[in-house]
């Protein structure tokens, strides 16, 4: 027990914080990731809307109006609905950064068991490796999902021909398009993808950590097992002496 205590102790000092960092990261870039009004940034040959902003839920753009006698642009958000003809890798985005974003929170719960854990130094080594497992499955799951979505958006924007259309009612067609840009989406979702692995090597750390503690924890309550039955033995002896 008093191994135990000794070696949680030692190993708080930097990687347990660092996963916990990493993890906090991952799960604010996946929300900055489905709230995010850029994952595709197309520009018109229009003089009624000359960019359109596409998100995961949700389509911006500024179209032009008629006030007062005078030509003022607004900015208009319309959400995406069952009448948009969306695209397979779009839907796919979807659900995949759904899936992450609502798994993440699952990781710091069980960050938190892990953590009450050893802070109260209770040595339930089981009860660590079930929390460090399950922590390390759901983040390589989350990191896949999160790649797999900004990358095939990426591609088929950018190097394919989506079939992400407009309904009928939009102010612009998407014959007129005339050019893609890259936006951020792509690099913030790479980057949560390496701060979920971050996480994970983090949690594989401790896991291996805690393997060596129960380790040494066994060999020392053998050792002491054996002191104590030699000195049994010695007394015994002095017993019979007597």
């Amino acid at each position: 027990y008093l191994c135990f205590a000794i070696s949680t102790e030692r190993s708080d000092g930097i990687f347990r914080p660092m996963g916990l960092i990493c993890i906090l990261l991952s799960f604010g870039l996946g929300i900055i990731l489905a709230r995010s009004t850029s994952w595709r940034l197309w520009e018109f040959d229009s003089d009624i809307v000359q960019f359109v902003f596409i998100g995961l839920w949700e389509v911006c753009y500024y179209q032009e109006f008629n006030v007062s006698g005078s030509a003022t642009k607004l900015l208009v958000n319309s959400p995406i609905n069952s009448t948009w003809p969306i695209s397979p890798e779009f839907m796919y985005a979807q659900d995949l950064i759904l899936f992450s974003v609502l798994l993440k929170p699952v990781v710091l719960i069980f960050s938190a068991v892990a953590h009450r854990v050893i802070y109260v130094k209770v040595p339930f080594s089981e009860t660590l490796k079930l929390c460090y497992k399950s922590s390390v499955f759901i983040l390589i799951l989350c990191s896949l999902c999160t790649v797999v979505a900004v990358s095939w958006n990426h591609v088929v924007d950018i190097y394919g021909n989506t079939t992400f259309d407009f309904p009928p009612t939009f102010p612009v067609k998407k014959g007129a398009l005339i050019k893609k840009y890259h936006t951020y989406v792509f690099p913030t979702g790479i980057v949560t993808f390496t701060l979920s692995l971050l996480g994970v090597g983090m949690f594989i750390y401790e896991m291996k950590s805690l393997k060596l503690w129960n380790q040494k924890l066994r060999h020392a309550t053998v050792l002491n097992y054996q002191r104590a039955s030699v000195a049994s033995s010695i007394c015994n002896i002095c017993q019979g002496t007597l």
